[in-house]
């Protein structure tokens, strides 16, 4: 397994991450437990390093299935990253974020405990809390660095300039924003900010929730993407022709539109780590080929002109949510 550095004050981990949201919080239909620890357990085996979660994905039980997955696994072997402060209801609404001191606090002894870890590698708000300055959220994770609770302090979704606040207060190994080929908001102010101080990049979403799989089927009953706008009627069309020109260029270079997406996201710099949502065995084996695949400029280039910038139909996420973000599309 190739490795990558996050930034240059965050851990070496594997050069593709695992995603494990789909494996409990059912946003994109339902999961099999006994399949999610396996596939777990397999991209542990096979080199993966960096697993990454947050506490309110189904509200704990994320953190107890990798908590059960990991037991009795090295903890040295594996690089834990999980985001904290979405506030959710019973009936898994969002609720807003917090990201006050004690919050952040409070939060972490969750997830020690569910996790059944001494310690965090990357602890990360999920989003900016508008009523706390990120300063005093960040700090919050400084302390519990200097404690010996976390190891590395994270970001989530948020602009160059929270990106510079929240550096000053302590090293930010790596910011976890959406970045694909269907989403590039991040290259115009975020991607130079990041590379300016320092600070390494897990990319989510690298298949754009599966949209650029190659595998899309309509979404099922209580599959979140049936309320996503670039998977709504008039956008879903338009944007799977895009998908159609990328698979055209997958099958010259001999791989699937999966691993050609992926590998895209990893060409862009050996300071991003894209991390996979796979929560069964056959698409982590699926993915983790894409990081042999080699793009060179002409390759590059043939991509760009299957899928252009700024292509894709459609938000990233629903309205109610898009004020939530530090950069756009």
């Amino acid at each position: 397994m190739k490795t990558r550095s996050l930034g240059t004050t965050g851990p070496s981990v594997s050069a593709l991450g695992l995603g494990a949201m789909g494996m409990s919080d059912g946003a994109y239909g339902p999961a099999d437990r006994s399949e999610s620890i396996a596939t777990v357990h397999a991209a542990l085996d096979a080199g993966v390093t960096l697993i990454d979660t947050g506490d309110f994905y189904a509200m704990g039980h994320n953190e107890m299935l990798l908590g059960e997955a990991l037991r009795g696994r090295d903890r040295d072997s594996y690089v834990l990253s999980v985001k904290f402060g979405a506030l959710r209801g019973p009936g898994q609404e969002f609720n807003g974020t917090d990201g006050r001191p004690e919050a952040v606090k409070n939060f972490l002894a969750y997830s020690l405990n569910r996790l059944g870890v001494d310690y965090i590698d990357i602890y990360r708000p999920a989003r900016l809390d508008p009523a706390v300055p990120i300063e005093d959220t960040v700090g919050a994770v400084k302390e519990m660095i200097d404690a010996g609770f976390v190891r590395h302090a994270g970001l989530s979704e948020v602009n160059a300039g929270t990106i510079r606040r929240a550096h000053a207060v302590t090293p930010i190994a790596d910011l976890q924003i959406e970045y694909s080929l269907l989403s590039r908001a991040v290259e115009a102010e975020v991607l130079p900010t990041l590379r300016e101080l320092g600070i390494g990049m897990t990319a989510y979403g690298v298949l754009s929730r599966g949209l650029i799989s190659g595998h899309w089927t309509a979404a099922g009953p209580g599959d979140a993407r049936a309320f996503s706008p670039r998977f709504a009627s008039g956008n879903v069309e338009h944007n799977l022709t895009l998908v159609e020109a990328l698979r055209k260029v997958a099958e010259a270079k001999g791989c699937t539109v999966a691993q050609l997406a992926i590998a895209w996201v990893a060409a862009q710099g050996e300071d991003i780590v894209p991390l996979i949502g796979a929560r069964r065995r056959e698409r982590l084996a699926e993915a983790l080929p894409a990081l042999d695949v080699q793009l060179g400029a002409d390759d590059l280039a043939e991509i760009e002109r299957a899928v252009p910038a700024g292509s894709a139909r459609g938000d990233r996420y629903p309205s109610a949510f898009m004020s939530s973000l530090g950069v756009g599309n």
